[in-house]
């Protein structure tokens, strides 16, 4: 009957121990499986994306051009002088004499700035400066091969 006894006690106990660990191995395989995963995410896919970086084109040159006035939308207006800074590409040839000729990027500032308010000319100078630099790069990119690296601005008053 002792034995009977100790039975009943030992199996609701035992019950909980062994649901209890369980619990506690589950949890910690979850968590292995988390870390390798992570891990994995890690090592193939973050580093990934600085492999795949282009490199930087290759210094041919500066084209300064000639400072504009450019009239606000809000009111007022900007005098804005520009250098661009061109790639080896673009001095080897396809621009005539070496080079690349600033039209494109004069209508891209008077685009670029006549949209814009003057508490953004003051305020907001460095983005605008990226968004112009953005769109001047792009338009001077010929099959894939950047013509121009870099724009300078070497005048900027407004009033």
């Amino acid at each position: 009957m002792a034995d009977k006894k100790s039975t009943k006690d030992e199996t609701p106990e035992g019950d909980v121990a062994k649901g209890g660990g369980k619990k506690k191995l589950l949890v910690v395989g979850l968590v292995a499986v988390l870390a390798l995963a992570g891990a994995a995410y890690f090592f193939l896919f973050a580093s990934s994306g600085e492999a795949e970086a282009a490199p930087e084109p290759e210094h041919g040159g500066y084209t300064a051009l000639e400072p504009i006035a450019v009239n606000l939308a809000g009111g007022g207006f900007l005098k804005i002088g520009i250098t661009l800074e061109y790639t080896a590409a673009a001095a080897a040839g396809g621009h005539g004499s070496g080079g690349v000729d600033g039209a494109k990027a004069l209508d891209l500032v008077i685009a670029t700035y006549s949209q814009a308010q003057p508490a953004d000319v003051v305020g907001a100078r460095d983005a605008l400066k990226e968004a112009l630099e953005h769109k001047i790069v792009e338009a001077y990119t010929e099959d894939g091969v950047p013509m121009v690296m870099h724009v300078y601005l070497t005048e900027y008053v407004t009033q």
